[in-house]
């Protein structure tokens, strides 16, 4: 039995996670509309012509109330690490906000992409923060789904270009050795 096609919202649509996603979305049938603070951003992206954009900050009630209406599944892929050293204070008014601008637009399903988080430990302020994030969109009152990934790798992405970096300037290398002991963590110079 094959679902019928589902208007879509993807928010960071401009980060890694999300301008992957569309691509799927549209593969899979469905309508997208990307929620972007700066539109022209998305120009070049080979699916450009094949979405709806809406131009919204998602940390204003009113503009995304206006970016969430007639969807069914809003994906929130964004976060306020890079914002300074407030930013968890910035991530939960933004989850806050679009929690509600959700709930009042009729928004059937959220989808939240966070961190792992370790049990029993204390929690770094960034996934603490991701963190609250996810129990705030689930206390939305929509039904929220919340998946949880480690560091997300690929080319292009913050994590795997910082670790490109490093490989290009650094003269030495971590390589795991395996032998008839086992394996070890060797230096390569």
């Amino acid at each position: 039995m094959t679902s019928a096609p589902l208007v879509c919202a993807v928010t960071g649509v401009t980060g890694y996670v999300g301008g992957r996603l569309v691509p799927e979305l549209l593969a899979a049938g469905h309508s997208v509309r990307a929620v972007s603070r700066r539109v022209a951003r998305l120009d070049g992206r080979p699916w450009r012509a094949e979405i709806e954009v809406a131009e919204a900050d998602v940390s204003d009630l009113e503009q995304t109330r206006t970016a969430l209406e007639g969807v069914d599944v809003a994906f929130y892929l964004v976060h306020s690490l890079g914002t300074g050293p407030r930013f968890e204070a910035q991530d939960r008014r933004t989850a806050l906000t679009f929690a509600q601008a959700a709930r009042e637009a009729g928004v059937r399903r959220i989808v939240y992409l966070g961190g792992l988080v370790p049990d029993d430990e204390e929690l770094s302020p960034h996934l603490a923060s991701r963190t609250e994030v996810g129990e705030i969109l689930l206390a939305s009152g929509v039904p929220t789904t919340v998946l949880r990934a480690a560091v997300i790798l690929g080319s292009g992405s913050a994590s795997f270009e910082m670790m490109r970096y490093l490989t290009e300037r650094l003269p030495a290398r971590l390589v795991v050795e395996k032998g008839r002991t086992g394996s070890r963590l060797a230096w390569d110079a």
